[in-house]
């Protein structure tokens, strides 16, 4: 009887033991949280005016009268935006974020930069609007400048408004160049809204149930997914095949982003758009490059996205960060090309026009001038080491990837089988807003943080927005 009381003590001396032993552990574990202060916003000089316009509740309810249902927002309770001074913006009560995707990859030089404000505020006091039916010098030396930021033949240029309208009409040069119909785009691709766009866009989040043309899409060269990981051997034999097979054997032309945006900062196996370029040259089509997001230094290593891969394509399109916000695109393409569109008239109301040719022009110069091109080298490096570094310690990060300031993190449930961790996404999403930083989402599955901030993003930005990524996760 005693030894079976002596015996139960021990155990119960034991466990209390234990559980001290554990208690211990956690009091002084880095998993726990509670007592650790969330990472402090960078010191930044800018005071926002006061706001005295109507609240976010406000604005929401008008948009769900007069503005369209598909309109979709960040967030459960959107951020009412109302100010933004270069790599920050302010929300009506004055709360200032880290902009970490830039307007969604637009504000190449930062929120109202000084330079060009001023460039659009002097034009629009001169003259605000004249198409290109008369003379202005604003497009031909905005043109110029443009002309000399391309290598090879590119030296003809075509001012558009948006992305979508510069996919479509390099889809329309290369068509009628070329004398074939037949479009080759990559999966997981995104060009943009409009019909044609659209059916060049391969993301069934983005995409209607309506005919989109002769429009063929192939394996997609991703490193983190493919089949064949990043060999791009194996990707371009598949793109021959699809031409033997799934064609009349030739094309018109074959479109890519060379990082894949609104995929989920995908960067093409490195190689892929040489082999690519050569078979479809081979197939009677041109190459077009989608620099939407990619172009203007962003990726720090080049100039262009389509560099790092060492080609130089038949046409280039561009938007986004080419206008710091105005809408503003263009294609770029060689001298013969263009001239398949003089047989009759090719005509934009506002492509061009003085106040986005004064803007855009500013913008070029911004990025030179201030050197943004080696920020986005530098700063991107350092992001990137941050970022995966914290990805050693936390299993809910499966891939970090990308370029200069063109990255991107996504979060998977287990690293072998890389299943979305779509859930735990929004509610790292929705924490990082309320912590004061602002990221897109992207991918099919909507699990990939998408990270390209206006390219004035310095270190300590970086350095904030991993820390504040790393407390997000520890305290979820």
């Amino acid at each position: 009887m005693a030894g079976g009381f002596l015996k139960a003590r021990k155990k119960i001396s034991d466990n209390l033991l234990l559980f001290r032993h554990r208690l211990a552990f956690f009091s002084s574990s880095p998993l726990q949280t509670e007592t650790k202060s969330p990472p402090s916003i960078p010191p930044f000089v800018h005071v926002p005016k006061p706001y005295t316009g109507i609240s976010g509740a406000e604005i929401m309810e008008k948009r769900k009268q007069f503005l369209g249902s598909s309109l979709y927002h960040f967030y459960k309770t959107p951020v009412n935006i109302v100010e933004g001074k270069m790599q920050y913006l302010y929300d009506e009560n004055g709360k200032r974020y880290l902009d970490a995707i830039a307007g969604i990859v637009t504000v190449s030089c930062g929120h109202c930069h000084p330079d060009v404000v001023d460039a659009i505020v002097n034009q629009t006091k001169l003259l605000q609007h004249a198409s290109t039916v008369y003379l202005h010098h604003a497009i031909a030396e905005y043109a110029e400048a443009m002309a000399s930021k391309m290598p090879g033949d590119l030296k003809v240029v075509y001012f558009v408004n948006s992305g979508t309208e510069a996919n479509e009409l390099a889809m329309l040069m290369a068509r009628l160049y070329s004398g074939n119909l037949s479009m080759v785009g990559l999966r997981n691709a995104y060009h943009g809204g409009s019909t044609g766009a659209m059916g060049l866009t391969a993301l069934n989040t983005w995409k209607y149930p309506i005919p989109q043309g002769e429009i063929h899409h192939v394996v997609n060269p991703d490193p983190y997914h493919g089949s064949f990981g990043s060999d791009p051997l194996p990707y371009a034999r598949e793109l021959q095949d699809h031409i033997h097979y799934g064609t009349a054997g030739n094309v018109a032309g074959f479109i890519a982003e060379t990082f894949q945006g609104a995929g989920g900062a995908v960067e093409l196996a490195p190689g892929y758009l040489k082999l690519a370029y050569e078979i479809i040259r081979k197939a009677g089509g041109v190459c077009i490059a989608d620099e939407v997001q990619s172009g203007f230094g962003r990726t720090g290593s080049h100039y262009w996205g389509f560099e790092t891969q060492g080609v130089v394509p038949d046409i280039v399109t561009m938007a986004k960060g080419i206008g710091n916000g105005l809408p503003l695109a263009a294609v770029v393409t060689t001298t013969e090309i263009a001239n398949v569109l003089a047989a009759k008239i090719i005509f934009n109301t506002f492509g061009g026009n003085p106040v986005c040719s004064a803007g855009g022009h500013a913008v070029l110069k911004v990025l030179d001038r201030e050197k943004r091109q080696e920020q986005c080298a530098s700063v991107g490096t350092h992001l990137l080491e941050r970022l995966r570094a914290i990805q050693q310690k936390h299993e809910i990060i499966g891939d970090v990837r990308g370029r200069g300031l063109m990255v991107g993190v996504e979060f998977v449930k287990d690293r072998v089988e890389k299943t979305p961790a779509t859930v735990e996404t929004g509610l790292l999403f929705e924490k990082l807003k309320d912590l004061g930083v602002l990221v897109g989402k992207g991918g099919l599955h909507g699990n990939v943080f998408r990270i390209k901030p206006p390219m004035c993003f310095t270190k300590e930005d970086a350095d904030f927005l991993v820390d504040t990524l790393d407390y997000a996760i520890d305290t979820m």
